[in-house]
């Protein structure tokens, strides 16, 4: 029962350790009035308003928009150290380009604690210009990480925040090209019933007819860029202003299209010639160069023209073409080559998404061999001749989110995995002490400067090194996790501190506070090793009365109850009054940081010099913390003689945090494991019961005076039998 009562009580401390998401009802439109137009979008003189589809507000510029704003935590949900959203909003153009990047809103404590706003804001806006094309193609890899030191999550979670969310919005406006994602929801369709016939201008002129047009100069010029000599040695005949190639497309399968080009009769055709699922475009062209070439009169294949749609392309076969006579529309000019090319149904092709066709340019370099150049034709259907439907909304896919954080911590674990490694085998260590703490004491000195040894590792590589030392802010996002839920994703974006909480709630089942407190904690590890040089130059020590120490023992448990308490009420504004722990100062940021901040911490080590871990003992919120479920623990490790206490106070005149009554009983709340009552609890010189011991038998011959080394007296629990002489 009391193991059962003990795991479940670990299990809800471990998560009531870990961070929480806090949700914010902040949103794009609130935070638009202070922002200017222009800091998104240069030139940009207004904003309009945010859509009801899509949470996006363009961005205007003499009343045309030129770019579309939006809110990070609008499209992704990862949350920051804090566990909350670091709100970002940025602006987007219709080539999928960041043109203006704002801060606008954090949580973040790494911020909070000294690394200037200015520095933040500044990396933030350095987004500006990021190809989110590019991005979309490599996974988020196409850009340099910029890393702060000291706030390598922050920057993490916004660059993620960042790259997604621009990405989603992209895809969701169908900018740059990218194609929407949506899980569920109606695609696009052509407007079948639509047949609105046009003429050549109108067409033209919306985007139904796309053209490509180079002249002689351009060729020629084209290929000198390619440096090939055999190639630039060969020009094109005639004058550069010449035509070389007029080329135009059209979707005529769309049939308000096909019906103004090819006419009523000549589209009847064509749609007898379609089976379902095909498609046709109609290649128009003039000038000295073919599109057609005359390879297909031998090979059946068109080889100077293919259609490209996303990954897919399409090669033109004789049996997929038929000559037209000529375009129906009046006002059309005269073409040479006239041609219906039709796109298979297993193509795979879209009509409703942007498409190009790739002309082929070859010239001959010698008797048999070729170079070549590729010009491309865009082609894009224009929205009329669509059927109107919603436009398409984000979907909340929740695995694709879960995968997403789930691989911005992985990221981070995988980066700092030297780091991982290091900690594991610090814990490891520590472990098998406190398992085997009495062989661990039987050398006072070699314990001694092990211990010594350990506390700097903790210094400076948990501390000063990995900036993983423990908060009560860690504790206090619990109120967050009260109100909206517990996620495991904030938490883990800190690898060294993760690891710390779950050890540190296991510990307490069998240790209490001390394995953290006395071993783990970097502050508490900076005031022992100062305190010890104090000794060393003799600075006198300052032992408190029994009963004033004991009263001052609630302060830390009033401070940490108060700044819980105030949580529930604004958690930034206990995250401001924590700054009664001096970790951030001395630990996160090397005293690095505004003078009453640096004098306080400084203060505090200084009374340390005199008495040992003062901040510890006294006024500590997290130590308080953890001394609250250190009740629970199953298991009493320290040894004591009936002695202890009465009448021996060897062990509590030695304690170094006078956390032993003078009755003898330790006082598992303020102990911090430090050990050295299991060192004197074996000390031949100090300890009374095992110097009478050992004079007791000295005065019967059975043993020595002095026991061999490392070996405890007789009668001692873990002394083995020994013979009579």
């Amino acid at each position: 029962m009391v193991v059962s009562r003990a795991i479940h009580f670990l299990l809800a401390f471990t998560l009531s350790c870990l961070m929480a998401i806090n949700a914010h009802a902040d949103s794009l439109a609130s935070f638009l009035p202070d922002i200017e137009p222009a800091d998104l979008a240069p030139g940009a003189d207004a904003f309009g308003p945010v859509r009801d589809d899509v949470k996006v507000a363009p961005v205007l510029k003499g009343g045309e928009t030129v770019a579309w704003a939006f809110l990070t935590s609008d499209f992704v949900g990862t949350t920051g150290y804090s566990g909350k959203p670091i709100h970002v909003v940025a602006a987007i153009d219709n080539d999928a380009v960041l043109t203006g990047v704002q801060l606008v809103k954090h949580s973040e404590p790494i911020v909070l604690i000294g690394i200037p706003n200015s520095r933040m804001v500044e990396l933030t806006e350095g987004y500006a210009g990021l190809d989110l094309k590019v991005e979309a193609e490599t996974g988020g890899e196409g850009h340099d990480l910029d890393i702060i030191s000291g706030a390598t999550v922050t920057i993490m979670v916004i660059d993620d925040s960042l790259v997604r969310g621009g990405i989603k919005v992209a895809r969701a406006l169908g900018l740059g090209g990218l194609s929407p994602l949506q899980a569920d929801g109606p695609k696009r369709e052509v407007d079948m019933a639509q047949n609105t016939v046009y003429d050549w201008s109108t067409l033209s002129g919306d985007g139904s007819i796309r053209r490509l047009t180079l002249d002689v100069g351009q060729v020629n010029a084209a290929f000198e860029a390619t440096g090939d000599q055999r190639a630039i040695k060969r020009p094109e005949p005639g004058e550069p202003d010449d035509t070389f190639i007029d080329m135009h497309m059209a979707l005529v399968s769309v049939p308000s299209i096909g019906k103004s080009l090819l006419g009523d009769a000549e589209y009847q055709n064509l749609v007898n010639w379609l089976d379902e699922g095909e498609q046709a475009i109609l290649v128009l062209g003039r000038g000295a160069y073919s599109f057609k070439g005359s390879g297909y009169v031998r090979g059946g294949i068109f080889d100077r023209i293919q259609l490209i749609q996303g990954d897919n392309s399409v090669r033109f076969f004789d049996k997929q073409q038929v000559r037209l006579g000529k375009v129906a529309a009046p006002d059309a000019p005269s073409f040479t080559e006239l041609d219906i090319f039709k796109i298979p149904a297993d193509a795979e092709f879209d009509p409703t998404e942007p498409f190009r066709l790739q002309l082929l340019v070859q010239r001959a370099v010698g008797a048999v061999e070729k170079t070549f150049l590729t010009f491309d034709l865009g082609y894009k259907l224009p929205d009329r001749y669509l059927l109107p439907v919603a436009a398409p909304k984000i979907v909340d896919d929740a695995t694709g989110e879960a995968a997403a954080k789930a691989a911005l911590w992985q990221r981070i674990w995988k980066d700092r995995t030297v780091e991982i490694a290091v900690l594991g085998v610090m814990l490891l260590v520590l472990t098998a002490t406190f398992f085997f703490q009495f062989h661990a004491t039987m050398n006072a000195r070699v314990f001694y400067w092990f211990r010594i040894g350990y506390l700097t590792m903790t210094l400076f590589f948990i501390g000063w090194y990995a900036n993983a030392q423990l908060s009560v802010v860690n504790l206090m996002a619990l109120a967050g996790s009260l109100r909206t839920g517990f996620s495991w994703d904030a938490f883990l974006l800190d690898p060294l501190v993760f690891i710390q909480w779950f050890a540190v709630a296991a510990a307490l089942l069998f240790w209490g506070r001390g394995a953290y407190c006395g071993w783990l904690c970097p502050f508490g590890a900076l005031q022992e090793l100062t305190n010890k040089i104090a000794r060393a130059l003799k600075v006198p020590q300052w032992t408190l009365p029994w009963g004033l120490n004991e009263r001052l023992w609630p302060a830390k448990y009033m401070i940490f109850l108060g700044l819980f308490g105030l949580s529930f009420i604004s958690i930034p504004l206990a995250e401001k009054y924590a700054e009664v722990e001096p970790f951030k100062t001395a630990i996160i940021l090397k005293f690095m940081r505004d003078w009453p901040f640096v004098v306080f911490a400084l203060a505090l080590l200084g009374i340390g010099l005199f008495i040992e871990r003062f901040y510890c003992r006294y006024l500590c919120p997290l130590g308080g913390a953890l001394a609250i479920p250190a009740r629970i623990r199953m298991f009493d490790w320290l040894r004591r003689y009936k002695d202890c206490g009465t009448p021996c106070q060897t062990c509590a005149n030695e304690c170094p945090v006078q956390a032993i009554h003078p009755t003898g009983e330790i006082n598992p709340n303020e102990c911090v494991t430090c050990l050295h009552c299991q060192v004197l609890y074996q000390s031949e010189d100090k300890c009374p019961v095992v110097i009478r011991q050992l004079k007791r038998r000295a005065k019967t011959g059975s043993v020595q005076m002095k026991t061999p080394l490392g070996q405890p007296p007789a009668n001692h629990p873990n002394a083995k039998p020994q013979s009579v002489s």
